[in-house]
């Protein structure tokens, strides 16, 4: 059953902002709303804070509830763009290699980083584990696609293979760095690819919501190629779409959001398979409703996630990959059960 679009946005939104409010106020620490419009109003206004519990929602709870709507957006979009460039339906990011790809080239600069030149490190910064987990990213979504091809069409099968494998090659390489590093950064990359929110700052607020904002936009200006393109290669071609030009577009903007993200927050799976399939059986598969609504639904269920990984185990704190993963991997073998292969598919 389809849902009347405008009706749909607007309660989506509604819950979003809800479900954002009650991320701020619940955790090891409540934070009542008046105390949440108190330190705004000393913050627009330049004035100190007066209390510990203003302080923990600007410093703490703000940016990491932030940051995981961005984050929770930016998975669930490219979970819609990797669907819409590789045409099926259970492609996703942790599944063809990107998130993989991406881990490795983070934890190379947390197991090496005290072996780099020191002008390299000042020159890139603060953008030095975003920079070497775009590039492994990038590699790796980039291996998936080339080696699952095939006469000029990527099947589910292949694509899937090839997708485990690379996984377990960049799988590999996270291992490898951990087994080399120091107690402390092997620590860190541990928890690290189970996804985490918990070192969230503005930095990374700012960060990642600028090149959410640019990726997004691009993947929206895409979104009616993409629909051309589930007719086919040859026919989008000859309806005047720049196949391999949208592509390169794609996997480059696909790639970018995911590894800094990423970088930032760890292995976060299945949010991309989840968010595009439910949304389809909600509003249809067109990609220009699909785009902004995912931005709104990923946002609003990774957020729920962040919560449930805040309380479940309070005053600890669950890793959000656990909780992603344990919603989204039977949802994934229904998919697979749901989409069998033919034999055109091997």
């Amino acid at each position: 059953m389809r849902l009347n679009n405008k009706i749909f946005f607007i309660v989506l939104t509604l819950l979003l902002v809800l479900v954002l409010i009650a991320a701020i106020a619940f955790g090891a620490v409540q934070i009542l709303p008046s105390e949440m419009m108190a330190a705004l109003m000393h913050w627009f206004k330049g004035s100190p804070t007066i209390s510990i519990y203003e302080n923990v929602f600007l410093q703490l709870r703000l940016p990491r509830v932030l940051l995981c709507a961005i984050t929770g957006a930016i998975l669930a979009v490219s979970g819609v763009l990797m669907q819409g460039l590789f045409r099926n339906p259970v492609v996703e990011p942790g599944l063809i290699g990107t998130s993989a790809g991406a881990a490795f080239g983070a934890s190379i600069v947390f197991s090496l980083s005290p072996f780099m030149s020191p002008v390299f490190k000042s020159v890139l910064g603060p953008f030095l584990v975003p920079v070497f987990a775009f590039v492994g990213g990038l590699a790796a979504t980039y291996l998936v696609y080339s080696l699952a091809k095939n006469n000029k069409r990527v099947a589910i099968l292949p694509l899937l293979l090839v997708g485990m494998a690379i996984n377990a090659i960049g799988l590999s390489g996270v291992g490898l760095m951990t087994y080399i590093a120091r107690d402390p950064q092997a620590r860190s990359i541990t928890f690290w690819n189970l996804g985490t929110f918990s070192g969230a700052s503005w930095f990374q607020v700012v960060v990642t919501g600028m090149v959410a904002i640019v990726c997004l936009y691009i993947a929206y200006q895409q979104a009616k190629k993409l629909n051309v393109l589930l007719l086919g290669e040859q026919e989008a071609g000859y309806l005047g779409v720049e196949v391999n030009k949208l592509k390169t577009s794609i996997l480059i903007v696909n790639t970018a959001m995911v590894s800094v993200a990423t970088s930032f927050v760890g292995v976060i799976a299945f949010m991309g398979l989840i968010v595009p399939h439910v949304l389809r059986l909600l509003i249809g598969s067109d990609n220009r409703k699909l785009i902004p609504a995912s931005v709104l639904m990923g946002a609003l269920l990774l957020t729920l996630a962040d919560i449930g990984a805040r309380l479940l185990l309070a005053p600890a704190e669950m890793p959000i990959g656990i909780i992603t993963s344990i919603v989204g991997a039977p949802l994934y073998i229904f998919l697979l059960k749901k989409y069998q292969f033919n034999q055109k598919d091997l």
